[in-house]
């Protein structure tokens, strides 16, 4: 039988260990805060580590719910946490690059650029949480692999600027023969305003003069995607 150690905390009350935790029933059985706690490992005088990590996921919440908030709470706003100094941060948001980053390693075993879905599962947790739109270019060999990403624009919370002779010249100069865009939303519904639409095809239809054609425009929601090929706005 394991035992979990124990300690009283400044109230009195009888609290686990989240590292002696961990190391008797495994991390599956702790919660994000104590997950934190074990990176944070020392807490203030009126928070314990496991206090200050929920007061971390409190503060990063409105950047995304539980520990994806940390992926995109700015590092200046995590170190104005009393008890969270620099090093600290730093800590906070390297787990979090690496959860997105082990994510889209997943994600990316079942990666096909014809198929939609797998490319919006890719660049879910990267874009879904954005405050404003970011348009992505990606940019294609004629085996359909990936040779550059590019992020062309970035706009405010409601709009972003394209330019149909940028990405054609990143197209020319990376020598792709097929792309592909994507953006995010930043409200969380993907489906494409008319703006979208109508810069969607006119790229489209120089990409058929020039023969680099447009494969798809993919619009990344709150867990959720608009795909142009799928909605057969794209031929």
């Amino acid at each position: 039988m394991k035992l979990v150690k124990y300690e009283n905390n400044d109230n009195g009350m009888i609290q686990n260990l989240p590292y002696e935790k961990f190391i008797s029933l495994g991390a599956q059985s702790l919660t994000d805060s104590e997950l934190l706690a074990i990176v944070i490992r020392t807490g203030t005088k009126e928070m314990s580590a496991k206090e200050l990590g929920e007061e971390v996921l409190r503060v990063a919440d409105k950047y995304g719910n539980g520990l994806l908030g940390l992926y995109h709470i700015p590092l200046s706003e995590l170190m104005q946490i009393k008890g969270i100094g620099k090093v600290k941060a730093v800590k906070l948001k390297v787990i979090a690059e690496l959860c997105v980053r082990m994510s889209q390693s997943k994600a990316k075993e079942q990666l096909a650029f014809t198929k939609p879905y797998s490319v919006a599962d890719y660049y879910m947790e990267r874009f879904r949480h954005e405050k404003v739109e970011h348009i992505l270019l990606l940019l294609l060999d004629s085996g359909l692999h990936l040779l550059e990403e590019e992020l062309i624009s970035t706009g405010t919370v409601n709009a972003s600027l394209l330019s149909p002779r940028e990405v054609y010249i990143c197209a020319f100069r990376a020598q792709a023969t097929h792309i592909m865009l994507l953006h995010n939303h930043p409200g969380g519904n993907p489906v494409p305003s008319n703006n979208d639409i109508e810069i969607t095809n006119r790229i489209s239809e120089i990409g058929k003069t020039i023969d680099i054609p447009l494969l798809d425009h993919i619009i990344i929601g709150d867990n959720s995607y608009f795909s142009f090929k799928e909605s057969k706005l794209i031929h």
